[in-house]
């Protein structure tokens, strides 16, 4: 049936992939009044956002708009339901979110949810429309695409059926569509030389969040029989050399499941233990166990209904590294193998900590509370459909984005959406170090110099290449350029940008590259897409709270006194005065911040910290308290939220006399992170 219906129809738009970018890109062609077509392999609609990504990576929400917006509004809309609330009261659930709360009602949106809840809402979309997903369909890559000249006019998938269109758009995480047409992309790493610039290629040395070995106490042996290389290498540590710092390389970033558990006792299923287990794959956990690590639950991120977003977090979690090389241009079968060889790893994981007795008590026995929800993903075990694909192909078009223009180095042209996330890419390799020990490389977080603009030309392929497509997904940037643009909520921003320059170019009958950008630029502002950062209204508490306005003694970041390099940011958002500053964790050289003040009358005065908590902090954050005859130091975890309207830690309270300067300084002396400092406030204690 399909096959002759695609013979017989040429749609306006073909959407190939059902990502979330994809129901996007399709909702906005529909909308446009133009007939489309959503096909893709995908059983599910929403891809990861579908897929077990509920924690969602916003960085600045206030740069989401158009139908990415809408679809968190739909969400809010959802969870406004008292029946949505089954297996705990709304009350109870808190409102933590990534960089934001979760419910912000105020702007009528929800950012944290549960996976079959998105799909709902991507369903609503298609169905509102008169969008069908044809699932199932996979891509004839060998032959499949039909083009004239550079003009795609049909795609044909593997069982026969056949699309014809007059644009296209390749919304998969893989990049199929593009590859098969001909279009030049690239995988794997560049190296610093190739775009000039600093934090792409090969990582050794570089250690950012705490996926890495250098968190524990001792190095940890490589070998089979600890200190005997004849002996043998443990499983999932690589023997090859990681090649050089700054060097370009083939590998892409880990691939993980985002796992929905639970510890509600009625919607619980343990934890399976998989056909092909082997609890000596976990011989390297079994050792960081042993060197004292225990933060296996500190990314056990919390969604409604008592269940989580689980993502990785240490030196061996829910991460396969090194195990997913090939999966880029890998055939369809190949890519099975992965998929299933990374279930039965991160399956395996699970089990392991959860029954495992080498693993300490305290740790098995909470891990035994845990288990896969049983209402998610019910076709499938109730484990993910989708794997999170962080990186695979990534076009090289008429622009490619590059660290320099989301760190604002260079200006970025014709923008057709903003991203704001942390430049973040997951470790690459696991390897053995020159002296005889494990360690992860790859793992990066860069903060952004605020929301970056997106070029239209990132989803543009060369003239003459393919003139009717664009890719909203595998955009044409760098690999460490792309570890922040592929945030599912820009994909969707990008995949309503790609959609309406296919819909004008049709009326206008140019390719995609002749475009003219006002004309697509007048559009997208009309529906509702942020092109450039709003000018910050002059008192909210998203710009900032006002210090001038706050009890107490405040010293904001602004007025602190400042050795080494400080980095301005405004990534995350609740914080004090005009943002934030970190130290960009570069620790080679001590950065100080003294907030100094004198305050009105002597007495005992609680002193508080204000910073933004990601898990890309320092959790060793050194912090000195001095008022004026005695020194006190304390130590700050900036990977907690502050546990004070989550902007403040309290550093407890101190007597302090009056009309002589007292300070709090803050340094990055044996940070293992970054070092944020933002305000200092004084309150009269009893």
């Amino acid at each position: 049936m399909a096959a002759q219906v695609g013979a017989a129809t040429e749609y306006d738009v073909v959407v190939y992939g059902g990502t979330s970018a994809g129901v996007i890109a399709a909702v906005q062609a529909a909308r446009m009044g133009k007939s489309v077509v959503l096909v893709g392999p995908d059983q599910h609609p929403g891809g990861l956002s579908s897929g077990g990504l509920g924690w969602t990576d916003t960085g600045n929400k206030a740069v989401i708009g158009g139908l990415a917006r809408e679809f968190y509004h739909r969400v809010w809309q959802h969870y406004e339901k008292p029946e949505a609330w089954k297996w705990q009261a709304r009350a109870d659930y808190g409102n933590r979110g990534q960089g934001t709360p979760a419910i912000d009602g105020a702007q009528r949106t929800m950012w944290i949810f549960e996976p079959h809840v998105a799909e709902q809402v991507f369903d609503g979309l298609l169905r509102e429309h008169g969008i069908a997903l044809h699932r199932d369909e996979w891509l004839d890559r060998a032959q499949g695409v039909r083009k004239d000249g550079a003009r795609i006019r049909a795609i044909t998938m593997l069982s026969g059926a056949s699309y014809r269109g007059r644009m296209f758009i390749d919304a998969t995480y893989e990049g199929d569509l593009m590859a098969a047409a001909g279009v030049e992309y690239t995988v794997g790493r560049e190296g610093q030389d190739v775009y000039g610039e600093e934090w792409n290629g090969v990582q050794t040395g570089v250690l950012h969040h705490r996926h890495h070995f250098g968190v524990l106490d001792r190095k940890i042996d490589p070998y089979l029989v600890p200190g005997d290389p004849a002996s043998g290498v443990l499983p999932r540590v690589s023997v090859e050399p990681p090649g050089n710092h700054g060097e370009g390389d083939h590998r892409v970033q880990a691939y993980c499941y985002r796992l929905c558990l639970t510890d509600h006792p009625e919607n619980r299923v343990p934890f399976p233990r998989p056909a092909e287990y082997d609890p000596a794959d976990y011989e390297l956990l079994r050792r960081i166990f042993a060197a004292g690590w225990r933060e296996t639950f500190h990314k056990f991120d919390p969604i409604p209904n008592r269940k989580t977003d689980t993502n990785n977090h240490g030196p061996m979690s829910s991460d396969n590294i090194g195990a997913n090389y090939d999966y880029p241009e890998a055939s369809y079968a190949r890519r099975r193998e992965i998929l299933a060889e990374h279930r039965t790893y991160q399956q395996g994981w699970l089990y392991f900590v959860a029954n495992d007795l080498s693993v300490p008590a305290e740790v098995r026995e909470r891990m035994q509370e845990w288990g896969l929800a049983r209402d998610e993903f019910t076709d499938n075990g109730n484990w993910p459909h989708q794997i999170y694909v962080r990186e695979a192909r990534r076009l090289v078009g008429r622009f490619v984005m590059t660290e320099n223009e989301l760190l604002m180095r260079r200006p970025t042209p014709e923008s057709v959406g903003m991203g704001s996330y942390t430049i973040d890419s997951h470790n690459v390799q696991r390897y053995i170090t020159p002296e005889g020990g494990v360690q992860n490389e790859g793992d990066i977080g860069v903060p952004t110099a605020g929301p970056y603009q997106i070029a239209f030309g990132a989803l543009l392929p060369r003239a003459g290449q393919a003139d009717n497509l664009l890719v909203p997904v595998c955009v044409s940037a760098s690999h460490i350029a792309f570890g922040s643009i592929r945030m599912e909520p820009v994909f969707m921003i990008l995949g309503q940008s790609a959609a309406t320059a296919a819909c004008l170019a049709l009326e206008a009958d140019q390719t995609v590259q002749q475009l003219p950008y006002a004309r697509l630029r007048e559009r997208l502002l009309q529906d509702g897409q942020v092109l450039e950062s709003p000018a910050p209204p002059r008192s909210t508490a998203r710009t900032g709270l006002d210090p001038a306005q706050l009890p107490g003694i405040v010293v904001d970041d602004d007025r602190a006194v400042l050795t080494g390099a400080w980095q301005k940011s405004t990534s995350i958002g609740g914080w004090v005065g005009s943002g934030y500053r970190h130290d960009g964790n570069r620790h080679a050289v001590e950065a100080t911040a003294a907030f100094v003040t004198r305050l009105p009358a002597p007495g005992r005065y609680e002193v508080r910290l204000a910073y933004t908590a990601h898990d890309n902090r320092s959790r060793n954050v050194r912090v000195v308290v001095d008022n004026g005859s005695e020194r006190a130091v304390r130590r700050v975890d900036q990977q907690r939220a502050p546990a004070i309207g989550e902007l403040w830690a309290s550093l407890g309270a101190f007597d302090f006399p009056s009309g002589e300067p007292v300070s709090v300084t803050v340094s990055n002396r044996g940070a293992d992170g970054h070092v944020v400092i933002d305000a200092v406030q004084w309150l009269p204690s009893p």
